[in-house]
């Protein structure tokens, strides 16, 4: 190589630094995308298998259903008012009763023995009472005899008296004489006046013993009328017109005080019992309104009672008819009332779904317009009805989301949709 021949050397970024300069690359991209990407859980669904709806604005009407159940409009609860074996029932449920009607027949031998007892009681009272009156009487003469060989005396004495009081002024008797007649005639008029205040004392005393026992007597008839009452409710009657609905009772059965042997329906009117969601509780009120459809035709009640205690997680109305009642209804029957809780007004409105469940109505996946995902949103729901929830926060109308229930999405953030059509 002569002077004239030179080396070239290429230029150019040296191999090695262009791997380097890779490597930075994507360690700044992988430190990006872990610092700045997208790190919410996702999940990758099936299109048809959960329900898409749209968020729609209309007139939410403010009512539920609920089931009722046909019932007479009063219930007579039957119960036995003394204790006894039965003996005989006359009447079966399910057959028209009238007013005074025997249903069953009780015997109870411990009131038998009650009865006698108190009959006996009175006889005898009456006997002492009518021995009282015959001694009081024969006492009565015997005073009155006395008093009168009293009186006899005492007027006999008294003119010997006065005639002893001449004698010895004219000294023809001796003052002796004269005292013994005077002292006579004393002690026998003070005799005369024990007698009377005796009579007199011994009287009332009679008449107040008579009087008393007379009272007691009265007292004593009368518990005997009410124990001989006592046998009448030894048959139990229906006390209104109606149907016997129910029976408790068996032949040789014993029944004690209160026990309730049946019920019988008025059947001159009907009534609706419906069970509702203790939710609602607070919203129901007397005449508040609802309708139901039977035999064809549409019916109106009217809430006529509201049963406060809540019983696994439901409370009981009672609802009249405010129409005509249908002919054809039967107790026991069910329908679904429409039951009106408020007026219509306009409203954000999304159906009814299996999300509520899930999430307590507190958020729900909205899908994107493009379809391709669903994202988790926060929202509030207000009222709602049988077919509608009422949105108060957190979409637009015309959004679409997912209605059905979120049991296979766990806690997903994000929902990424697949479409098998495609």
């Amino acid at each position: 190589m002569d002077a004239m021949d030179r080396k070239i050397e290429k230029k150019g970024i040296p191999r090695k630094t262009i791997w380097i300069g890779l490597a930075i690359l994507f360690m700044l991209a992988m430190v990006t995308k872990i610092l700045f990407g997208d790190k919410s859980a996702k999940l990758n669904v099936d299109e048809e298998k959960f329900t898409i709806a749209t968020v729609i604005h209309d007139k939410y009407q403010d009512f539920i259903s609920v089931n009722g159940t046909v019932e007479p409009i009063r219930t007579i609860y039957l119960d036995a008012v003394e204790a006894g074996r039965i003996e005989t029932i006359l009447i079966e449920e399910g057959n028209r009763v009238k007013k005074g009607d025997v249903i069953l027949r009780l015997s109870n031998s411990n009131l038998l023995l009650d009865i006698s007892g108190n009959e006996a009681d009175v006889s005898r009272a009456i006997n002492d009472l009518k021995t009282t009156r015959i001694n009081l009487e024969n006492q009565t003469i015997t005073s009155k005899s006395l008093i009168l060989e009293l009186q006899y005396s005492l007027k006999r004495l008294e003119r010997q008296f006065h005639n002893n009081e001449k004698l010895f002024a004219s000294s023809l008797i001796s003052k002796e004489d004269f005292e013994i007649s005077r002292e006579l005639y004393e002690e026998a008029k003070q005799q005369l006046d024990l007698q009377k205040q005796k009579y007199t004392r011994d009287s009332a005393y009679m008449i107040t013993r008579i009087t008393s026992d007379e009272e007691s007597i009265n007292r004593m008839q009368k518990n005997l009328m009410l124990t001989r009452k006592r046998m009448e409710n030894l048959e139990i009657t229906a006390p209104v017109d109606g149907e016997l609905a129910t029976l408790n009772a068996e032949v040789g059965e014993v029944i004690n005080y209160g026990s309730r042997v049946g019920t019988i329906n008025i059947l001159d009117s009907y009534k609706m019992r419906a069970e509702i969601d203790e939710h609602y509780i607070a919203r129901i009120s007397r005449g508040l309104i609802g309708d139901f459809t039977f035999a064809g035709g549409k019916h109106t009640l009217r809430i006529s009672k509201v049963y406060p205690e809540v019983k696994n997680g439901t409370f009981t109305v009672d609802m009249e008819f405010t129409s005509a009642i249908p002919p054809q209804i039967r107790i026991g029957q069910t329908a679904r009332i429409h039951l009106e809780l408020g007026e219509s007004e306009d409203a954000l409105l999304i159906p009814r779904g299996g999300f509520y469940q899930s999430t307590g109505g507190q958020w729900i996946y909205v899908v994107d317009p493009s379809g391709e995902q669903a994202v988790k949103r926060n929202i509030r729901i207000g009222r709602q009805n049988p077919k509608y929830y009422e949105v108060m926060e957190g979409l637009a109308e015309g959004e679409k989301v997912i209605v059905s229930g979120y049991e296979n999405f766990g806690d997903m953030d994000k929902l990424i949709i697949r479409n098998k059509k495609k």
